[in-house]
């Protein structure tokens, strides 16, 4: 029965959390999917521009454009992964 309870305390701490953050409305989501997305576009074409860079100057038989796109893509994502955990964190 404590177990039940606790999760109740949880859910109804949530939920006052939620209604005493009423300034987070469809303004705060749009300015986060512009955040997410930003976070992820920017190290991207960053990566790929490098990549376009070393491959026209060095020839290889690997694609250092494909190499260095993959690696953009998983450090905008981890960028945005950070940026939402502090954002729902209330930092």
């Amino acid at each position: 029965m404590g177990d039940l309870s606790r999760k109740i305390e949880k859910k109804e701490a949530r939920k006052m959390k939620a209604r005493a953050d009423k300034d987070k409305g469809v303004l705060f989501g749009f300015g986060m999917f512009g955040l997410v997305g930003w976070s992820v576009a920017i190290p991207m074409l960053l990566f790929l521009g490098i990549g376009i860079w070393i491959d026209a100057r060095w020839p290889s038989k690997h694609s250092w454009t494909l190499m260095l796109l993959i690696i953009g893509m998983i450090t905008g994502c981890w960028n945005a992964w950070y940026w939402v955990k502090k954002q729902s964190r209330g930092e």
